[in-house]
């Protein structure tokens, strides 16, 4: 395996695997990998000839007073990881690698970006649609990878793609789960034992509103009014959202429910914001 911590010698080592059609899939991460990590890659390397992967704190998508320092990072075992699922090379940069000091373009999806965790993170999504625009231009990959949890995260993507022209296909992959429901990610580690004990309420939040709805029709209103109550009697955890809308377009909705719709959920446990998704139909 490959590791490349400059854009040129990421395209050097990538270069060999372009030849005779062969595909090409990109897993790009922040690191401090976990099994929703690897399911990426896995993915990855069924659909694809070969596999290349990114670790990159992006500071870029981080707000002044949001976690960036105190991000896990572990490269040593994230690189014995990836190796030992078959990925061909890993891009592991810096900061300086990746951003030219003067560096003043940016790449950002207008409204998309502004909307949901847009609002509670201003700037966050600019930030990822620039990086991962980046990453597409310096491996150039047929496909890349994303998991479904960072529901938004995808739509932004997407759509970029869609209106850039640029020549990768999206693929989105479930949201992988601890054995008690809680979504994977990498600041799983930084919750306290007792926000850890309590964080799998998101995703019983979810499961009571897939099995719930198609028996007992609501209004949007109605379900978002009850996700919020159940939430907001879960020890230590601050909601600060519960946003249900259409789940091809994120478009805002009111009144009854008679579509399928995407539930995004985005709670606070001490420092730690937890997301999680679920499409449910009526």
């Amino acid at each position: 395996m490959d590791i490349c911590r400059t854009k040129a010698q990421m395209r050097r080592a990538l270069a060999p695997l372009r030849g005779g059609g062969a595909t090409l899939g990109l897993v790009p991460t922040m690191g401090y990998l976990h099994d929703g990590h690897l399911a990426l890659v896995r993915s990855a390397r069924e659909a694809c000839d070969h596999v290349a992967a990114s670790i990159f704190v992006n500071p870029t998508q981080f707000g002044p007073t949001e976690d960036l320092a105190s991000y896990p990072r572990d490269a040593e075992r994230d690189l014995a990881l990836l190796e030992a699922e078959g990925v061909a090379a890993v891009f592991l940069p810096d900061p300086a690698e990746m951003y030219h000091p003067d560096s003043e373009t940016v790449v950002d999806t207008t409204h998309l970006s502004g909307i949901l965790i847009g609002t509670l993170r201003p700037g966050h999504f600019r930030g990822v649609a620039t990086v991962v625009t980046k990453l597409f231009n310096i491996v150039q990959p047929t496909h890349a990878f994303f998991g479904r949890k960072d529901f938004q995260q995808l739509a932004v993507i997407r759509t970029m793609v869609r209106d850039l022209d640029i020549p990768v296909e999206i693929v989105g992959i479930p949201t992988q789960r601890a054995p008690d429901g809680l979504a994977l990610s990498s600041r799983n580690v930084r919750l306290s034992p007792e926000h850890r004990a309590a964080a799998p309420a998101l995703f019983a939040a979810l499961h009571w509103a897939e099995t719930t709805l198609p028996r007992n029709p609501m209004t949007i209103e109605e379900l978002q009014a009850a996700i919020t109550t159940r939430l907001s009697g879960t020890p230590g955890a601050a909601v600060q959202s519960v946003d249900i809308r259409d789940a091809d377009t994120l478009a805002a909705l009111t009144g009854p429910i008679a579509a399928p719709v995407v539930i995004l959920l985005a709670v606070r446990f001490g420092d730690v914001l937890l997301i999680d998704q679920r499409v449910v139909s009526p």
